[in-house]
């Protein structure tokens, strides 16, 4: 089960790995029915068992080199008691937003074995039916981001709550993400406490904001989690990675925060990347989620040129840059497997 793991640590490996975010989702038809057994996203994400076993099913279809734990990076405010709900078709509300100074001083510590303990549960039995045949990959909202939908209330357009909010009270901003950051932090301990074998910060929203604003707050809060993490448990490295969708604008920042790699949306040029970054860490991404709904002729080409734009050596993580569409074609996500699987060979010789 190495592959993954020598890549993103920068080792040798006979060919590039390959798995996907959002690889457990909507687009399987299998999925469907599970997520129809359980009647909402809510309790599917909170049965262990369910949770289980759609983590599991891609890995049935598709010769990939990772799992990734299904849950949501909303885990932590619905811990925290802001009232978490989704609504087909809107995406995810909370009844109590953060609207004030007291709202956030209210916030309390949350213990992942208590108010998570689902999820621990859900990486426990994955870890269990994976019996090491490949990684787990554990997974929490970045502090930033996290901030986001809390102050905002969920999905924004415009992100006008959170950014006055930034720009007004950058002090106040400064003590929500310190929060967040603490609790992000506990939440992938426990992960890794637990079984997984990767963890990943997914800062969505990281690229939303000016350059300053960034480093100042998105970037700093991230550096925050990653100085808390145990990463080297009995001896074993655990790889983390930082993904900021947008923010190819910040590498070279962004690959001094200690992560071991960086996942890259479709908007950056690899080898362009590759440059900028160096040695520092490992890359993953960054295939358009579009182009699988192109042939599959042209899904290979198109993973053809992302292996060649990243060159030979180690280093890189074959990925989407962002999460697969829910009506994409699995045929088509077959197609861009065996892609990476026949042609990335040639550039690890």
């Amino acid at each position: 089960m190495t592959i993954l793991l020598d890549a993103l640590l920068r080792r040798p490996v006979p060919r590039t790995p390959v798995w996907f975010m959002r690889q457990a989702g909507r687009y399987l038809p299998e999925y469907r029915r599970v997520r129809a057994q359980a009647g909402s996203f809510m309790n599917l994400c909170t049965h262990p068992e369910l949770a289980c076993e759609v983590t599991l099913q891609p890995l049935r279809r598709f010769r990939l080199d990772a799992a990734i734990l299904f849950s949501d990076i909303l885990t932590i405010p619905a811990a925290m008691g802001l009232g978490l709900g989704f609504t087909e078709g809107e995406g995810p509300k909370f009844e109590r937003p953060i609207r004030s100074e007291q709202d956030i001083a209210r916030l309390p510590q949350i213990d992942p074995e208590v108010e998570l303990g689902y999820v621990l549960e859900a990486v426990r039995l994955i870890r269990k039916e994976l019996d090491r045949k490949v990684p787990l990959i554990g997974f929490a909202g970045s502090p930033w981001t996290l901030a986001t939908y809390m102050v905002e209330g969920g999905s924004s357009r415009d992100f006008k709550r959170v950014k006055t909010l930034l720009y007004d009270r950058p002090e106040l901003m400064r003590c929500l993400l310190a929060k967040l950051a603490v609790a992000v932090a506990d939440y992938l301990n426990a992960q890794i406490a637990a079984g997984v074998d990767v963890v990943m910060l997914f800062d969505t929203w990281g690229g939303v904001l000016a350059s300053q604003d960034y480093f100042e707050f998105a970037l700093a809060s991230a550096r925050q989690v990653r100085e808390r993490l145990t990463l080297n448990p009995g001896g074993k490295a655990i790889p983390a990675i930082l993904f900021t969708k947008g923010g190819g604008l910040w590498l070279e920042a962004m690959a001094e925060a200690g992560f071991d790699a960086l996942g890259l949306d479709w908007t950056c040029d690899l080898g362009e990347a590759r440059r900028r970054v160096g040695d520092k860490v490992a890359l993953q991404g960054n295939l358009d989620p579009i182009v699988l709904y192109a042939s599959p002729k042209t899904i290979r080409a198109r993973v053809a040129q992302i292996l060649d734009r990243f060159g030979p050596g180690t280093g890189h993580v074959f990925n989407l840059g962002h999460g697969i569409l829910a009506d994409t074609d699995p045929g088509h996500v077959e197609a861009m497997v065996e892609a990476v699987h026949e042609l990335s060979p040639a550039y690890h010789r």
